[in-house]
């Protein structure tokens, strides 16, 4: 099958990514949404290139939807049917058991004339994190819900260790929540690691996150 990919620049959709490679299946865009009053990937603030960087190390198009909060859902839908012009027969997404998310994208998907697959649904969260540092992926956490965990985990890449203390925290070990999230910048997929610095940490109250330069 041909597929686009939802590509937030996190862990779950590249695991979702390496699944269905591995099972025989053909990527053939990735498809992120950027807000425009920041230029970095909305939920996990990714800036463009990295984004850019990670396309061309995976070797797979990348469709921006640039939009703002109101032009969000029009802008992923131009966005799958541009995929779909492109041969894409499907979706996928790294979603795991959020039903809502589950049917926005269902609903996308539908509109555009494309399945929607979800090669993780209903699976165990933990097992799922420990699945992606087994295989060999490299995920920096981001973003932090301010509340749930310290700023000691920003920058900081997923390890068996570090998810012990993300569990130790009280946090859900995935961030399926909006506890954390990340940034994979090397795996089993990629022809080349994305080289980076983690700067400065920028709190946004309920937030906190880290920017990431790319290193030329």
């Amino acid at each position: 099958m041909r597929f686009a990919l939802s590509y937030s620049g996190g862990k779950d959709c590249m695991l979702a990514l390496y699944r269905m490679i591995i099972n025989g299946n053909t990527p053939i865009a990735l498809i992120t949404t950027v807000n425009t009053e920041q230029n970095r990937s909305w939920f996990h603030g990714i800036q463009s290139v990295l984004l850019d960087s990670v396309s061309d190390s995976l070797n797979i198009p990348l469709i921006i939807c640039e939009c703002t909060p109101d032009e969000y859902q029009l802008a992923y839908e131009k966005g799958l049917s541009k995929a779909r012009q492109m041969g894409a027969e499907a979706c996928v997404f790294g979603d795991i058991d959020i039903d809502g998310h589950r049917r926005w994208n269902e609903e996308r998907c539908e509109k555009a004339g494309l399945k929607c697959i979800l090669p993780l649904w209903n699976e165990d969260r933990e097992a799922l994190v420990r699945e992606m540092i087994s295989v060999g992926f490299k995920a920096v956490i981001k973003i932090i819900q301010s509340d749930k965990m310290d700023e000691f985990f920003l920058g900081q890449t997923l390890s068996i260790p570090l998810l012990e203390k993300i569990k130790a925290a009280e946090a859900d070990a995935c961030g399926e929540n909006g506890e954390y999230h990340t940034f994979v910048y090397d795996g089993p997929v990629f022809k080349r690691p994305i080289s980076f610095k983690a700067d400065e940490i920028i709190d946004f109250g309920t937030h906190k996150a880290i920017k990431l330069y790319e290193i030329l």
